[in-house]
């Protein structure tokens, strides 16, 4: 008889151990899917606020359109791709979409800064303000969902947890990933204040 009891306590504890080990597989994969939602609001912020920006110096810029139209280019690409894409595939492509964009605002910005007169519109520096705000929450937005991703990505493959994955249809999600090694290189800082020749 007491073999009996022991036998049920351990069937009932693996019984509601994979019950708990299935609900924490679906909640990580809930916020993995959320986090991912975040970059993805942001992204469509940053999206949006490009336009605005381009036409706000437009007028002032039209022999620099070359710039102009690689920022516009890069921006629908990158709009393009996002609506397509998703943590378990497509994280790639975006984020080389988005580097591409990021470059083409980097030239962009540069050529802003020949313009005095730009900068001192308050609609320019008011735009490119926002856009660098954009820019932060984009980036903590990209950190939180690689975090969560690899919360998931990890405990789906431990062991005990791997025997419930295929129950609760986890499937392992991309990293949001440095896809442009300009992005990898240390930036060079030079405190000497030696007049640059």
């Amino acid at each position: 008889m007491l073999g009996t009891w022991i036998f049920l306590a351990l069937v009932a504890i693996v019984i509601i151990w994979a019950i708990s080990a299935y609900n924490t597989l679906i909640s990580l994969k809930g916020q993995t899917l959320n986090a991912w939602k975040q970059i993805d609001v942001q992204l469509k912020r940053r999206h949006d606020l490009i336009p605005n920006l381009v036409e706000a110096v437009k007028g002032a810029m039209e022999f620099e359109r070359e710039t102009l139209e690689a920022v516009i280019q890069a921006r629908n690409q990158a709009v393009n791709i996002q609506a397509g894409a998703m943590p378990t595939g497509g994280v790639k492509q975006l984020a080389e979409a988005e580097a591409t964009l990021t470059a083409a605002l980097s030239r962009f910005n540069l050529v802003v800064e020949r313009y005095p007169e730009l900068k001192a519109t308050t609609n320019v520096g008011q735009l490119q303000e926002e856009l660098t705000s954009t820019e932060n929450r984009v980036a903590f937005a990209r950190q939180l969902y690689n975090d969560m991703a690899t919360t998931y990505n990890i405990k789906q493959q431990q062991f005990p947890w791997s025997l419930i994955a295929g129950l609760a249809r986890a499937e392992q999600v991309e990293l949001w990933e440095i896809t442009e090694e300009k992005e990898r290189e240390v930036p060079k800082v030079d405190l000497s204040f030696k007049p640059k020749q």
